[in-house]
C-alpha cells in the first residue's frame, strides 16, 4: 500500500511538473508575440518598394533635390529653410548619371532623365534666383 501511495505521489509530481513546463512555454510564446506586436507598431507601414531600376534612381535623386529646395514638406515637422547646396549636389548627381550612361540608355530612359533634369534645374533656378 505504501508503494501505491508513492506511485500516486510521483504521478502528481510529474503532472505538476508538466503543468509548470507548459505554463513556462506559454509565457515564452506570449512574450515573443508581444515583442513582435511592439516591433510592428514601431515599424512604419508602407507599401511594396518599387523595382530597382534607372527610373527609380532618377526619382530618388529628384525627390531629394526637390525636398532640399523646400518643395516637399513632411507632415508634423517644422518648416525648414531650403538647402540649395544639397539640392545642387543632387542635381549634379543626376548630371553625372546622364554623362556616365550616355549611349547606354534606351530612348525612353534617356528622355526621362533629360526631362527630369530640365524640370529640376528650372526649379533650382527659380528657387535660387
Amino acid at each position: 500500500m505504501a508503494e501505491e501511495k508513492d506511485k500516486d505521489e510521483k504521478k502528481i509530481i510529474i503532472d505538476e511538473d508538466w503543468k509548470q513546463e507548459a505554463k513556462k512555454e506559454k509565457d515564452v510564446l506570449a512574450a515573443e508575440e508581444d515583442l513582435k506586436k511592439k516591433e510592428q507598431e514601431q515599424t512604419p507601414h508602407r507599401g511594396p518598394l518599387p523595382k530597382g531600376d534607372l527610373a527609380a534612381l532618377i526619382s530618388m535623386l529628384t525627390t531629394q533635390a526637390f525636398f532640399s529646395m523646400g518643395a516637399f514638406k513632411i507632415e508634423g515637422q517644422e518648416e525648414r529653410e531650403p538647402d540649395l547646396e544639397l539640392a545642387r549636389y543632387n542635381i549634379d548627381m543626376l548630371e553625372t548619371l546622364e554623362e556616365k550612361t550616355k549611349g547606354n540608355l534606351s530612348e525612353q530612359e534617356e528622355k526621362v532623365l533629360k526631362d527630369t533634369l530640365n524640370q529640376v534645374r528650372m526649379a533650382y533656378v527659380k528657387m535660387a534666383g
